[in-house]
């Protein structure tokens, strides 16, 4: 691939990049909007902080590549999270239902920025790489914090429902 072709593509990821932080604040604001726990309530706003941190970043290397964000890529994501958004609002379950849509989101951002960094370090720009990993240590450090709070989530669910059920022994003692 030319040097052209390469930046060209370089420019296309951290768009793509871009758009996909402007849908995790879209989620964000949904969720915290349907959270009541106080501690999950901080963490989400803790997330969303980084969260406009890393679209700032993405947005100061596209300007150093010359280019703005996609105003195409920017309504698609944007168009799907208010949906999503809507659907938030009446469902049940939000609890369990949002930490395993965030669980998935944070892992969906840890492979986007992966990606990015390998295209990065293939085109020879360590600032866009460096972006890249402190974006996904954030994502990281996210999807570790919903993962310890599983039987948190549970019990909230089952709170929210109205519904007692016995706390497990202990992890892995359940018959699957």
């Amino acid at each position: 691939m030319a040097q052209s072709e390469l930046a060209t593509k370089l420019g296309d990821y951290v768009e793509d990049a871009h758009a996909m932080e402007s849908n995790v604040l879209q989620m964000l604001d949904s969720m915290i909007a349907t959270t009541d726990d106080t501690q999950i309530l901080r963490q989400l706003e803790q997330h969303r902080k980084q969260t406009e941190r890393h679209q700032e970043r993405l947005r100061d290397r596209l300007e150093a590549l010359g280019r703005g964000t996609s105003l195409r890529k920017e309504g698609q994501t944007l168009a799907g999270a208010l949906l999503k958004g809507v659907a938030d609002q009446v469902r049940g379950d939000k609890p369990g239902k949002n930490a395993r849509d965030g669980f998935v989101t944070e892992h969906m951002e840890i492979a986007a920025y992966e990606l990015l960094e390998r295209l990065a370090v293939r085109a020879g720009d360590e600032k866009t790489a460096q972006v890249a990993r402190q974006n996904r240590r954030d994502e990281e450090a996210m999807a570790k914090k919903i993962a310890g709070n599983w039987d948190k989530f549970v019990d909230l669910t089952l709170a929210e429902e109205g519904i007692e059920a016995p706390k497990p022994r202990a992890r892995g003692s359940l018959a699957r």
